[in-house]
């Protein structure tokens, strides 16, 4: 299959080298140069828990030098999808399937409103605690699960087919029929991670293994379990620190995408991920005043960094 990885992050990186390293055409788009650079010259390097490897995969920050392909897969930042959208018509043929994955609420209908909407499929990973070590180097601690699903309906052939060039590229790959579940599902860890770890600067486990800390995460986890069941989400789970807890667990030294961007000097995802708790409760007569609360703190923090950066 011919492909394309719009967005080539840290998730990115490792959906490139795992689909190039099976076999599949694979081009890394990125609008950072020096990366797209060190893929071209060296290879790109995915190590962790999938092993250690360096796969050749063609790499460009120019998505119109490449022409139609089979698969566009948007890996970016929830907050860059829709110039990501906008960059990856060029990359469109007659039955092209467009794949978001991102965190939080939002990317598919955005992607859907510039290509689309009989284009766009979402996809949904979780438990892979990736990050870049350096230009076209990554690392990722866990190797869980992409589900992919169609934005309305059940799955459809061309979503089999999809999930199956993922499964012989090793990942554990399943199909659903409600794509709004699997969002909500991984949106209820997303917000007990995301903002805590970035509020403080510290792992899921050490998140975990603090009282008080953990006390926040949870808050926000439980206000999004309660706002999922309020609007109809037929979450497969009753109990949301269980439910947390057991993602926590299998990816411990990780940290969320989040803390990593601003690490990095970036203005993360809150709005798309704790800050898209509270409006949605507020639509459904519901408050959300921890999501609220880490929501106001990371932007803080982005601003005094933006400050004195």
């Amino acid at each position: 299959m011919r492909i394309a990885i719009v967005g080539t992050g840290s998730m990115g990186s490792v959906y490139a080298g795992l689909l190039g390293a099976a076999g599949n055409e694979v081009w890394a788009v990125d609008t950072w140069e020096e990366h797209v650079a060190a893929i071209r010259e060296r290879g790109l390097r995915v190590e962790g828990a999938s092993g250690d490897r360096i796969v050749r995969v063609a790499a460009t920050t120019r998505p119109e030098e490449i022409g139609a392909v089979d698969l566009v897969v948007l890996a970016t930042k929830a907050t860059h999808v829709r110039d990501a959208a906008v960059a990856a018509r060029t990359l469109l043929g007659p039955d092209t399937l467009v794949l978001t994955i991102q965190n939080g609420l939002g990317s598919a209908e955005v992607a859907a409103e510039v290509l689309g909407d009989e284009r766009v499929a979402i996809g949904v990973a979780g438990g892979f605690g990736a990050s870049l070590l350096g230009p076209g180097h990554v690392h990722h601690h866990g190797f869980e699960l992409v589900t992919l699903g169609e934005r309305h309906g059940p799955a459809t052939a061309r979503i089999e087919r999809v999930a199956d060039v993922w499964r012989a590229a090793g990942f554990r790959v399943e199909t659903d029929d409600d794509v709004d579940r699997l969002v909500w599902e991984k949106l209820v860890c997303n917000v007990c991670f995301s903002g805590t770890c970035t509020i403080l600067g510290r792992t899921i486990g050490e998140v975990m293994d603090e009282t008080s800390a953990w006390h926040v995460a949870t808050g926000c986890a439980v206000e999004a379990f309660d706002v999922a069941r309020a609007a109809g989400i037929a979450l497969r789970f009753d109990d949301p620190v269980e439910h947390v807890t057991a993602f926590g667990r299998r990816i411990p030294g990780a940290r969320p995408s989040m803390l990593l961007d601003r690490l990095a000097g970036r203005r993360g995802e809150v709005d798309a991920i704790n800050g898209a708790i509270p409006p949605r409760a507020a639509s459904l007569g519901l408050e959300a005043p921890v999501n609220a609360t880490v929501t106001a703190l990371v932007k803080a923090l982005e601003n005094a960094d933006a400050h004195t950066g």
